[in-house]
């Protein structure tokens, strides 16, 4: 540290002038590159639309420390930068105010996200599987915090499995085993077919484990 400072201090002047001459005159040169370019968000901003029918991505809220969770509370936003609104008189404005519940976007119900959805977790287990996935708010819901954040799931893909064409199955034609060989467990089917559904009773119980929906398609998805 001793020794930065000493090279520092032992600058000519003249080589310090120059370099402080050189950064205020080029600064005005960055600002305006800075200036000229159109961000991203942009695109998904109306123009000239009401401020308060903004989305969230073209406008910047000041927190409300004092709101209550699940209330509606008043928040004091602006626009970003090279978004153009009007106010409710179609006077362009930058700052306004939109009333929106306060909570963070994870507290959020599960109709007001996207998350992302993952196929290799299995659905019929005990205890029933979780995923880590990732969740991204709809553009026209307003909440506090990340609008992208990671959430844990239950397992709810499907392979096109019909309950109801197994529980068919597993009425008519479960003595043959016909609805384990539908769900792609096929060593219980062949099971079911040598033994006559078990003389009845496998078949009586698988009735009872389709209907419930204890008994489900092999590759671990929900039923359709």
């Amino acid at each position: 540290a001793g020794s930065l400072m000493t090279t520092k201090l032992s600058q000519p002047q003249s080589t310090l002038a120059k370099s402080l001459t050189s950064t205020s005159t080029n600064a005005p040169y960055f600002k305006a590159f800075e200036s000229t370019e159109i961000p991203p968000y942009v695109t998904n901003c109306p123009s000239n639309g009401l401020c308060s029918r903004l989305p969230p991505d073209c406008m910047t809220c000041n927190t409300n420390y004092s709101c209550i969770y699940g209330k509606t509370t008043t928040f004091d936003c602006k626009v970003k930068p090279h978004v153009h609104c009007v106010d409710d008189n179609n006077h362009e404005q930058e700052n306004f105010t939109i009333n929106m519940t306060c909570q963070f976007c994870w507290q959020l119900a599960t109709s007001d996200y996207v998350c992302t959805n993952s196929t290799n977790c299995m659905t019929v287990s005990c205890p029933r599987q979780r995923y880590n996935a990732t969740c991204t708010v709809r553009d026209h819901i307003h909440c506090l915090g990340n609008r992208v954040f990671p959430k844990m799931l239950y397992c709810n893909w499907t392979g096109g499995y019909k309950w109801s064409t197994a529980l068919a199955l597993s009425i008519t034609l479960g003595g043959f085993g016909a609805d384990r060989f539908y769900l792609g467990q096929w060593r219980e089917g062949l099971g079911k077919l040598f033994s006559f559904g078990g003389l009845g009773i496998w078949t009586l119980i698988d009735v009872l484990l389709i209907g419930v929906g204890y008994v489900g398609p092999a590759d671990g998805s929900l039923y359709i």
